[in-house]
């Protein structure tokens, strides 16, 4: 009777995970290993055993990662590092999608439930304009800082009424359709803008474990100079001050002026915002005009942003007399000739021979007495600006 032998010594035994490399038919070196994650075991099969039999426990599930390579050293350096990525805890890529079918999913499923109407706008205009067009056709998966890095270069060295067609639609032809580049450029301030929304972008991927780092975070495009602004002088101020004394806003120009509160904020100011007493204003919302809801009122970007700020005697006083304003807009009108708000019998023999026309409502005190909001209701027309609006308060 024999016995088999013992090759243990003879033989080494890979352990599990470990990983194997070998050589394909074709010449091309192929690693492989299995990545093993806690899953739900299936329940034997029997009467009444579903997946939620008692019998069903947790058991590894595995699925096999597979790197190639032109030689076996590369194949093993490269099944190595995955090896060790997945060791450390680092997601392994799960997608097989490009880059412009996961920037599509994350404006219409991600940023648009977080962004504010006209900042996702101005993503969706950016991501269909410059992202999609320079990166959308990579694998998001494949997608590398040296890729994204010579994108950005080239996108800075780029004339856009070329790359665009811009001068192709116009009536009078000034740059590549007449054979002399313009060289319209983008500016720094748009090059940092283009690459924080795809730093975004890249940054939800990773959490969604779609990839195991941000490739975007590694390129650095530098702080862009901001645009100087020339501010009007004091001289300029006061000219400008005594030209619009006597407007219906000369209250607002000079609340600018002298505040420098952001349009938005300066017509989002209601009356119960502002204490002329104390001679404070209280800055809680702003303006904007949004292509879906037109003028909407909202809260400030940030919690920083609201804030109390005082208000010069100056503008206290314009304030006041443009409340008094609206307060004497707001009185019903008398007609001519009545007595004690009573119409006169010929007053009301001519009403009688007109044609009856609706009355217009009179200004009903549930109404918002502010000093530059709007009130927009559903499927109801946005109110005018309460800065050009009689109020009773």
């Amino acid at each position: 009777m024999t016995t088999p032998r013992d090759n243990s010594a003879s033989r080494r035994v890979r352990a599990n995970g470990d990983g194997t490399v070998y050589q394909r038919k074709d010449g091309c070196v192929r690693g492989r290993y299995a990545r093993t994650a806690q899953g739900r075991a299936r329940a034997p099969p029997g009467p009444g055993r579903g997946p939620g039999h008692p019998a069903a426990g947790t058991a590894l599930r595995s699925s096999a990662v597979r790197v190639y390579g032109t030689t076996r050293k590369d194949a093993l350096a490269t099944l190595t590092e995955k090896i060790a990525a997945s060791n450390r805890g680092l997601p392994v890529p799960s997608t097989q999608g490009s880059v412009a079918a996961y920037l599509t999913y994350w404006l219409e499923n991600v940023a648009v439930h977080h962004l504010r109407e006209n900042t996702h706008t101005r993503y969706t205009t950016c991501v269909h304009r410059y992202l999609i067009p320079g990166l959308g056709k990579k694998k998001l998966a494949k997608l590398t800082t040296k890729d994204v890095r010579t994108w950005l270069n080239q996108l800075r060295t780029t004339c856009q009424c070329c790359t665009r067609g811009l001068d192709a639609r116009r009536d009078q032809p000034r740059c590549c359709a007449a054979d002399r580049c313009c060289h319209k450029l983008l500016s720094p301030l748009t090059l940092t803008y283009i690459h924080s929304v795809l730093k975004s972008a890249l940054e939800h991927a990773v959490r969604e474990e779609e990839i195991p780092r941000n490739v975007a975070r590694n390129v650095h495009t530098g702080t862009p100079r901001p645009r100087r602004f020339e501010p009007l002088t004091a001289d300029e101020a006061r000219q400008f001050l005594a030209a619009t004394r006597g407007h219906r806003l000369h209250a607002l120009f000079e609340l600018a002026l002298h505040t420098g509160l952001r349009k938005g904020e300066l017509l989002g100011l209601r009356w119960e915002d502002l204490d002329l007493n104390a001679g404070t204003a209280a800055i809680r919302r702003t303006l904007q005009r949004t292509s879906a809801g037109g003028l909407t009122t909202l809260a400030t970007k940030t919690r920083a942003s609201e804030r109390r700020i005082a208000l010069p005697a100056r503008c206290v006083h314009s304030l006041r007399l443009h409340r008094e304003q609206q307060q004497r807009e707001a009185r019903p009108r008398v007609p001519p000739g009545s007595t004690t708000g009573t119409c006169s019998p010929r007053c009301r023999a001519d009403r009688s021979t007109q044609p009856t026309s609706p009355a217009p409502s009179p200004p009903s005190s549930a109404r918002p007495a502010s000093a530059a909001s709007v009130s927009t209701t559903s499927g109801t027309r946005p109110r005018p600006c309460s800065w050009n609006r009689a109020s009773n308060s």
